[in-house]
């Protein structure tokens, strides 16, 4: 079976795909505010527009880590979050914290998701 990576940057791709499986980069939103509700709702929307994009979607969410810059972000990623899953169709998820590459990033995702056919 062929890997196939997209988007690369030379120092890693925003999307694999192999044996119908999805696999996103770590995903932030820093440019969308600087409170972890306007983060977190940035992410979602990267995460939902690339799963798009390559032929899955939110309902084919299998795993979902989220790292936090500080576990007190925790409820207030939550809220949006809770909004923004489908019931039904939520996702295996793991949640730490995380020091992050830039002191604005709040919140990062990383998403593996099946593909839709």
């Amino acid at each position: 079976m062929e890997i196939k990576r997209f988007e690369g940057t030379g120092r890693m791709s925003r999307v694999v795909e192999y044996n119908g499986t999805i696999y996103l980069c770590g995903q932030t939103a820093k440019l969308d505010g600087d409170t972890i509700k306007s983060q977190t709702a940035g992410v979602l929307k990267k995460i939902e527009d690339l799963l798009n994009k390559y032929e899955s979607s939110k309902k084919h969410i299998l795993s979902i880590t989220i790292y936090l810059k500080d576990m007190i972000l925790f409820q207030g990623m939550n809220s949006v979050w809770d909004s923004w899953v489908i019931n039904g169709f939520e996702p295996a998820r793991a949640t730490v914290e995380a020091s992050m590459a830039s002191k604005e990033i709040l919140v990062e995702m990383s998403v593996i998701a099946a593909k839709r056919y």
